[in-house]
């Protein structure tokens, strides 16, 4: 079961390979870099192929990932030599990991990366996907390419230290950290991550400040979450409520804001509510066998 540290959006569509997920390595040549964009030259959108990825794209407006897929899989075998194709394959693979068929996923992100093998975003995408299918060595390889590609990229570096740190490895963790600290000093994914390292090490007080930084910035469910966890450590249990409460209205759908209301409410000896609370988190997808040892640790 991965930590409460890996739940992060998801991948997500994107619209072009261009210069922002195109990165080329330290060195190359600027002339070689001119066979990045596949859309420089005139194209006539009036085509099937084109045709189809619009039908796809009013798909995914509403939420209707399997007729998207469907869709831009017929632009890809209508125009299988489309050099738009590694956006293409990205999208449905994107579309077929939010539909849970991920190794059809892998597969796409990696002909799409064949196709355009510089292009970090489809690297972060495959990266994410593989510790979704604790492939992790796997992503640790797609990671340190993307660090290989993009010296200044900070959410690579943040997921290696993520890793890292899962493993044990602190020290390895920190300096991945440190190292977002030395790309951008306001990075809130330095704070984040560094309140991951303190939590782990069982200073929810610390912890819980960093996690406040981030926080007042970009508020999400996920670093809510965080920070009730540390509160609830600390016996503050009205702030843990309060976080909460705000990470269900942003995602009421996430088993883990459940299995820490359970915290709460069998540390408050509301054992009717708890129980209520795991057999959401169960209905939403977490082991009950996870729960159990989360609730007696």
């Amino acid at each position: 079961m991965l930590s409460l540290a890996w739940q992060q959006g998801g991948a997500q569509v994107i619209n072009s390979i261009g210069d922002e997920n195109m990165k080329v390595p330290q060195g190359m040549k600027p002339q070689e870099k001119k066979a990045e964009s596949p859309y420089i030259a005139d194209i006539d959108t009036e085509t099937p192929y084109f045709q189809y990825i619009d039908s796809a794209q009013t798909c995914i407006y509403s939420h209707d990932w399997s007729a998207a897929e469907l869709w831009l899989l017929k632009a890809f075998k209508t125009d299988p030599d489309n050099p738009g194709n590694s956006m293409v394959l990205s999208n449905i693979a994107t579309l077929q990991r939010y539909q849970g068929k991920l190794t059809d996923a892998v597969k796409n992100y990696s002909l799409a990366l064949d196709m355009t093998p510089h292009a970090v975003t489809l690297l972060l995408n495959r990266a994410a996907l593989y510790v979704e299918l604790d492939s992790m060595q796997r992503a640790i390889d797609d990671y340190e390419r993307v660090c290989e590609l993009d010296l200044y990229d900070t959410e690579a570096r943040y997921s290696l230290g993520v890793i890292a740190m899962e493993r044990g490895d602190t020290k390895r963790a920190e300096d991945y950290f440190n190292e977002i600290k030395r790309i951008n000093p306001n990075s809130g994914l330095y704070h984040e991550g560094m309140g991951l390292l303190y939590k782990k090490a069982g200073n929810h007080s610390r912890a819980a400040e960093l996690f406040t930084q981030v926080i007042k910035v970009q508020p999400s469910a996920q670093l809510l979450a965080h920070r009730a966890d540390c509160y609830l450590a600390m016996k503050r249990l009205n702030d843990a409520e309060e976080d909460i409460r705000t990470a269900l209205e942003l995602a009421p759908d996430d088993p883990y804001l459940y299995l820490l209301r359970a915290k709460l409410n069998k540390l408050r000896f509301q054992r009717d509510d708890m129980n209520r609370d795991i057999d959401t988190a169960v209905t939403l997808g977490l082991p009950r066998d996870y729960i159990n040892t989360a609730l007696n640790e």
